[in-house]
């Protein structure tokens, strides 16, 4: 057996399956395209669900592939053993209805023990009971004996999910040999020892399983395989974890060597070494491909991972942030076969680091928020935290559940899920609600799979804005039909088409569809399976039927100006690169007729300077009349030359390269002016945030520019009739008035201090005496907190030791200040203590340091019955 590295083995596999003519494809991103079933992709076929199920074309009937995925359903388990893993990838050949089980079973074999050179004699398979045909393959053509062919039942070897294409499988195993075993004289695969690994499982998709659930057999019947690249590995490199596999073990040395400790001494230390060195690879993958931390979906897993890592850095001493740090260990591991990483190193290394920052502030506080749940519940004898306070520790610590979990286990403690769930689903209800499917009529995925493959749409509007186009399929409610009247809301899918489906970040084109029967409105334009262009209107009037041609035309002027504000987002993106920093990558944009809307990573908001030469420059490159130049070459060759992709776009082989000189390139199926002065002019109109480590910068182009200025010269001039000035003098006017209001206000204070402290000696006249202890109870009305305070200081100083509540009423509002000596404070008396519950009884809260506290309230006539109450709190506090 041929020992190789990981990166070795994937390459191997990969060329090989070249030679057997398939299609090599790069992995898919782990962020799933146009499935909203999966949250990340986690397995290797799970981007290719669409080949399987004929919605879409596969570029070749064989492909080869090797997947990253991640899944989180065992995270418990990560670290705990040998195998469990949150990232892997995932090795596969699949056939879309072109070879079967005779070349799958004999590639599978051929490439286990010529090229990975795996003993015969150490091998073992598998094959689901009935499948006769996998079986006499196993043992007459490749030549393995009745007593290695293992029979298993539905469970082991049987691939569904419920109705759908489904089928037998058959899986390759090793023989570790005797001392992983259990000892029985029957142990063979299928047995629940450690001995036989299972390591690449087959998949023969032959079946349709439907309603009634019968197995139907599929007219091109599919090959699905899954070899996990680690588990391989392990058995190439004759180890027993995954954490002893070359690339794997360079993380783990890196983690070791940050935290002082020593691996394999100390099992709870060896836990938490592994845990991070997982989930930092899972972590570098996912924000590489896009993702951020957040409070839903994949962002969330995401924040999960990051922060168990941190957590469990804490756990074995290593103190402040650290993780960023591991990036670069990933990157020397895997940036040859995913240079992406290497990209966006810059990248990667910023929102981890931004991450885990904001963590390492937020986790003390929140872990002795929940050591204080942990204390109150086992005074009480229980065992169960509330789901509003786990809830708390995840809206505004910044714990996810499973880390509260993982700590109260710890205590042999759990937490009220369902509480904690009731919690965030008010949370989510807004979200789900924004997230409403509100795409048009007719815009539902899984109609279109019922089209014969040969219905396919041809863009040809780069150039062309209007064309004759044939009517291939009409959709009205939700069903096809051959034809639609007057009023009817449709939509439509062309042969040829001037339309722009939308996409890139580029809404899709309006228009007209019309010929001497009908007038349909095209109000919307997008893309749908096998390159279907789906143009979502309205019959304005006529009918319209099936197989005639009309006359498709686009809104010019609409498509003008998305495209003005299409080129000037990639000036603003280069802008960008150039004055920001080369960090700077796309994550998502907007491309209207009226406006672009552009997200970018950075990780602090632009300074006012920093956005004036942003704009200066675009504006300066729309002045030099830059040509701006579409090409179609090779992906190859565009990333040689150096385009730049766009976040969340998918490029097939051959790419649409935009170029404006050579100042920007960059990969766009997206429509263009053909010269940058025809954008006009630029103005930003706002930059903001939207999320840890993404900034958004909303502007405008040509026309819009022009009717923005005469907007705020319309505002201008209003301002200066009102402060009875010109136009020139509004702004020393302006701050004239400001000096004056500042003057004023100073006035108001210094009579308002004069007027409190006028009531000292008065205020010093209700000093009670509780058990030894000085105590003033004071109701004020119109004095703001600053008031407040210098007014409490006077007290203190005058009263010399003691406590001073006092109550403040503005309107129907309450505001009170506590402050106690430090002699009383010694005594039992805490300020911060006694102004949370008084604040409770006027509806409000607050609180503060044992000296010095202070609080708001709703209810104004309370403040009386919150001021007698001090009475009471003292004397509990002081016994």
């Amino acid at each position: 057996m041929k020992k190789m590295g990981l990166n070795e083995l994937r390459k191997q596999f990969l060329d090989f399956f070249e030679s057997k003519e398939h299609y090599i494809r790069k992995s898919y991103s782990l962020v799933p395209e146009n499935d909203k079933s999966l949250l990340l992709i986690n397995a290797g076929m799970a981007p290719l669900k669409n080949y399987f199920m004929g919605i879409d074309t596969p570029p070749k009937k064989r492909m080869a592939t090797c997947q990253k995925c991640i899944r989180t359903g065992d995270i418990e388990n990560v670290g705990k053993t040998a195998r469990h893993a949150t990232f892997f990838e995932m090795l596969g050949n699949f056939s879309f209805g072109d070879y079967f089980k005779n070349e799958s079973i004999q590639w599978g074999w051929e490439f286990v023990t010529k090229y990975l050179n795996l003993p015969a004699d150490k091998l073992w398979v598998s094959v689901y009971e009935e499948d006769y045909e996998a079986y006499e393959i196993w043992n007459k053509k490749i030549g393995i004996s009745h007593e290695k062919i293992v029979k298993l039942g539905k469970d082991d070897n049987f691939w569904e999910i419920g109705i759908g294409p489904c089928g037998p499988c058959s899986e390759i195993y090793y023989d570790r040999g005797e001392k992983y075993g259990c000892g029985s004289p029957n142990c063979k695969p299928g047995c629940d020892c450690d001995r036989y690994i299972e390591f690449w499982n087959h998949v023969f998709t032959q079946f349709d399983k439907d309603e009634n659930g019968n197995y139907n057999s599929l007219p091109n019947p599919n090959i699905d395989t899954g070899m996990g690249l680690e588990r391989i590995a392990c058995i190439i490199q004759d180890v027993d974890s995954i954490f002893e596999i070359d690339t794997i073990k360079h993380i783990l040395d890196k983690v070791v060597d940050i935290s002082g400790k020593k691996y394999g001494k100390n099992e709870k230390i060896d836990i938490s070494i592994r845990i991070i060195t997982d989930h930092i690879r899972s972590v570098t993958f996912m924000v590489c491909d896009g993702i951020m931390p957040s409070n839903e979906g994949r962002g969330y897993v995401l924040r999960r991972l990051l922060r168990r890592a941190a957590r469990h850095g804490k756990l074995i001493g290593i103190e402040g942030a650290f993780l960023n740090r591991l990036v670069d260990s990933v990157i020397e591991v895997s940036g040859e076969a995913y240079p992406e990483l290497i990209e966006r190193q810059e990248y990667i290394n910023k929102v981890i680091a931004i991450e885990e920052e904001r963590f390492q502030e937020t986790i003390d506080q929140g872990s002795e928020i929940l050591k204080g749940y942990i204390n109150e519940l086992k005074e009480k004898n229980e065992k169960i935290l509330l789901g509003k306070n786990a809830f708390k520790l995840y809206d505004t610590y910044g714990f996810p559940l499973e880390l509260t979990k993982e700590i109260l286990e710890e205590e042999n403690m759990i937490v009220d899920e369902d509480g904690f769930k009731v919690e965030m689903e008010k949370q989510r209800e807004r979200a789900r609600n924004a997230r409403q499917n509100n795409e048009g009529e007719g815009w539902k995925e899984d109609i279109y799979t019922k089209l014969d493959e040969s219905i396919k749409s041809e863009f040809k509007g780069y150039e062309e804005y209007t064309m004759p186009s044939k009517i291939l399929a009409i959709v009205k409610d939700g069903e096809f039909v051959e034809k639609a009247e007057q009023g009817d809301n449709v939509t439509i899918i062309l042969d040829v088409t001037p339309f722009y489906p939308e996409g890139g970040g580029q809404s899709g084109d309006r228009g007209v569809l019309s010929n001497e029967t009908c007038n349909i409105e095209v109000l919307d334009c997008k893309k749908a399976s096998n390159n279907r262009i789906l143009h979502v209107g309205k019959v304005i009037e006529g009918t319209i039927a099936l197989n005639t041609v009309v006359k498709s035309a686009i809104d010019v002027e609409n498509r003008i100006n998305a495209s003005r504000n299409h080129t000037a987002t990639h000036l603003l993106h280069a802008v960008l690169r150039n004055i920001v920093g080369q960090h700077v990558e796309q994550s998502g944009s907007l491309v209207t007729d009226d406006r672009l809307r552009f997200d970018f990573s950075h990780f602090r908001p632009l300074t006012e300077s920093e956005l004036e030469k942003v704009e200066e420059l675009v504006n300066k490159k729309v002045l030099e009349g830059l040509r701006v130049i579409a090409d179609e070459m090779s992906i190859h060759d565009a990333r040689r030359k150096g385009a730049t992709a766009l976040f969340g776009e998918k490029y097939g082989d051959i790419v649409r390269v935009v170029s404006i000189d050579d100042f920007s390139m960059e990969l766009c199926g997206g429509t263009h002016i053909d010269n940058t002065s025809k954008i006009g002019l630029f103005k930003i109109i706002s930059e903001s945030g939207v999320a840890a480590g993404i900034r958004r910068i909303e502007a405008i182009t040509g026309y819009k520019v022009y009717e923005y200025i005469r907007e705020q010269e319309f505002k201008i001039n209003e301002i200066a009739k009102t402060l009875k000035s010109n136009p020139k003098e509004v702004v020393t006017k302006i701050e004239n008035i400001v000096n004056e209001l500042k003057a004023a206000h100073r006035e108001v204070e210094i009579l308002k201090n004069k007027l409190a402290s006028g009531e000292v000696d008065q205020i010093l006249k209700n000093v009670v005496e509780i058990n030894d202890i000085k105590v003033i109870r004071y109701k004020l009305a119109d004095l703001d907190m600053d008031s407040l305070r210098k007014l409490g200081d006077q007290l203190k100083d005058k009263l010399g030791s003691g406590l001073i509540v006092l109550g403040v009423q503005n309107d129907s509002k309450v505001n009170f200040l506590a402050m106690a000596t430090e002699d009383v404070v010694a005594k039992g008396i805490h300020a911060g203590n006694i102004i949370k519950h008084i604040a409770k009884i006027t509806g409000g809260g607050g609180g503060g340091k044992p000296t010095m506290a202070q609080a708001g309230g709703k209810d104004a006539s309370k403040i009386d019955e919150a001021l007698e109450y001090v009475i009471q709190l003292v004397k509990e506090q002081v016994k």
